[in-house]
């Protein structure tokens, strides 16, 4: 389900940010997928996404990288029906849990899509459309041999800041300090990007964040939690 890369996104995609993790999908996960893909899944083809023909309707929309299980995503779409919110995954058994609780909660706000992120957000999210972008405890890669392989790099904030409203939101949050001030450091570099908690700052709560899986695994290890909130220049 992966999209031809286009030049900007294999420029980031020489160094693979994340593993794919074949991890074993449940039956009730094997038959989300089966039964309801056709209805909430993107099948990207290098063409820029119509929101409104994909809700059915004008509303905000949302994209969320890598939203794990799914838990925090499907409850943030409950708790605001006046959003649209597509969310981006690899992980299979993730997607499968997701389309189940799409279902179980009868939400219609949530499309999912199983690609690379960096190619998703080149190829078929248009510049200033997005009125946010959510990147949640995103693999932290502690290691510092592993540092390149963090999402989180000067080219991609500014990918993402290109799709983007003027006005809309680039929310972060990581439970590494270290992760953490890498980020500040690489989102207050960018000329285009205003920190909503002032230059050299962490955001004093979450804001519209619901807390997730990794959130409360990083709470149980003694870890801090950093939120990094971002608002486009208009």
């Amino acid at each position: 389900m992966t999209v031809p890369a286009s030049g900007d996104a294999k420029k980031h995609r020489s160094i693979r940010s994340y593993v794919r993790r074949s991890g074993r999908l449940t039956d009730g996960q094997a038959r989300a997928l089966e039964t309801h893909w056709a209805r909430f899944g993107i099948e990207p083809n290098n063409k820029l996404l119509d929101y409104q023909q994909l809700f059915e309707r004008e509303a905000p929309t949302i994209v969320e990288i890598g939203f794990g299980m799914g838990q925090s995503l499907a409850e943030m779409a409950q708790q605001r029906p006046e959003h649209n919110f597509i969310g981006i995954e690899v992980h299979q058994p993730g997607v499968g849990s997701l389309l189940c609780q799409v279902k179980e909660l009868g939400l219609d706000n949530i499309r999912v899509i199983t690609a690379d992120a960096v190619e998703v957000m080149t190829n078929i999210i248009g510049h200033d459309s997005l009125d946010g972008v959510y990147l949640f405890f995103p693999d932290p890669w502690h290691k510092k041999r592993h540092h390149k392989r963090r999402i989180v790099q000067p080219a991609f904030v500014d990918m993402i800041v290109q799709r983007i409203k003027p006005g809309g939101l680039f929310h972060m949050a990581t439970d590494w300090e270290n992760y953490a001030e890498h980020m500040l450091e690489v989102a207050e570099d960018n000329e285009r990007l205003e920190n909503l908690a002032g230059k050299g700052n962490f955001n004093p709560d979450a804001g519209n964040r619901v807390e997730t899986k990794f959130e409360r695994r990083g709470l149980r290890l003694g870890h801090g939690i950093w939120d990094l909130i971002f608002v486009r220049k208009n």
